[in-house]
């Protein structure tokens, strides 16, 4: 992307205040702030790790192409 003559000042005065900010920041004292991990303190709520499906492994398999011992057998990619 080409920047036109006219749009530079504009630019400049933009990366300006951006420097400017980031100054600010950095100057912050966080000495006595503690880490968070979410700035909510958000909560997931999990749910009960049950099987909901049947295993299926013979049925899927029997209609691949390929099989062995139970594993998908497909072709080499990489040499």
């Amino acid at each position: 992307m080409r920047v036109d003559d006219e749009q530079v000042s504009a630019l400049e005065k933009d990366l300006g205040n951006i420097l400017d900010l980031v100054d600010q920041l950095g100057a912050a004292d966080t000495n006595s702030v503690e880490p968070m991990a979410h700035p909510l303190n958000a909560v997931q709520r999990l749910r009960a790790d049950e099987v909901t499906e049947t295993n299926q492994r013979e049925a899927f398999q029997a209609i691949a192409p390929a099989t062995e011992n139970g594993l998908y057998l497909v072709p080499r990619v990489i040499e």
